[in-house]
């Protein structure tokens, strides 16, 4: 029999998920899928808990049976983790991973250019780790591990390398997203930087003098713009789409307004 109180050592981890949130090494993941997917993606899982473990087996069994909770993500009481809780009940805390911009895996790599919105960076996490793509870039004051980038990439942070960095790498070619453009002849490079600005500014001169090609995303006229996430998944899949067909990259010449974070 423990000589621990009932729960003692869960509500240890919720005092240690309260501190994480003020340290710029870990990440607070609210939520099952956003635990679900930094787990599945190899995430250094400090501690994990849940108000509701009947309510997360059954989760588990029915979206996650690939992973094993037991031992993983502790119970607290009923109601332990307050009112404003994620709906499914669970919290846990993660250890940042390392990030080195000049040593990203091969592939294409989104760059935001100084985003306003953490939950569009989030989104952006999300759908560049469901495209496959190489790593999310930032720039800018804005820390793309912000608490509400982390809820919206669900955990996906840790499919690929995220990071804010002060200036770009430079043995990749860089495509700039603008209006206006002519598309390329041929395909994107493989590895390219694909840099998306912003909707007041769009991107800066100093990053579009520096651009070796430019595209953009067709739009109906009337319609001013496109959500960043948006934008970055139809480029994304229109390049995956024009790689398996053998088109050029004139599949996403632009006829509109700059898609861009909104």
């Amino acid at each position: 029999m423990s000589r621990h109180p009932p729960y003692s050592h869960a509500m240890a981890d919720l005092e240690a998920l309260h501190a994480a949130r003020h340290d710029p090494r870990r990440a607070v993941l609210e939520g099952f899928h956003a635990l679900k997917h930094a787990l599945r993606f190899g995430a250094d899982v400090e501690a994990a808990v849940t108000d509701d473990p009947v309510g997360l087996a059954r989760m588990a069994a029915a979206l996650a049976p690939d992973l094993a909770l037991d031992g993983v993500v502790e119970a607290l009481p009923p109601g332990a983790l307050g009112p404003r809780a994620h709906h499914t009940r669970v919290l846990a805390v993660a250890r940042r991973p390392p990030f080195d911009a000049v040593a990203l895996p091969p592939g294409l790599v989104p760059v935001l250019e100084d985003p306003r919105h953490p939950g569009n960076v989030g989104a952006v996490v999300r759908v560049a780790a469901a495209a496959g793509a190489a790593a999310v870039l930032a720039t800018g004051a804005r820390d793309p591990w912000d608490p509400a980038a982390l809820r919206g990439a669900a955990g996906l942070h840790f499919a690929l390398p995220v990071g804010r960095v002060g200036a770009l790498p430079r043995d990749r070619p860089l495509v700039a997203v603008v209006p206006g453009a002519e598309p390329p002849q041929a395909g994107l490079p493989p590895s390219a930087l694909l840099a998306f600005g912003t909707e007041r500014s769009g991107l800066a001169p100093a990053l579009l003098a520096r651009a070796d090609a430019r595209v953009g995303i067709p739009m109906r006229p009337g319609v001013s713009s496109l959500n960043l996430a948006t934008a970055v998944a139809v480029v994304l899949y229109a390049y995956a789409s024009a790689e398996r067909s053998g088109f050029s990259q004139r599949s996403i010449v632009h006829a509109g307004r700059m898609p861009i974070d909104s």
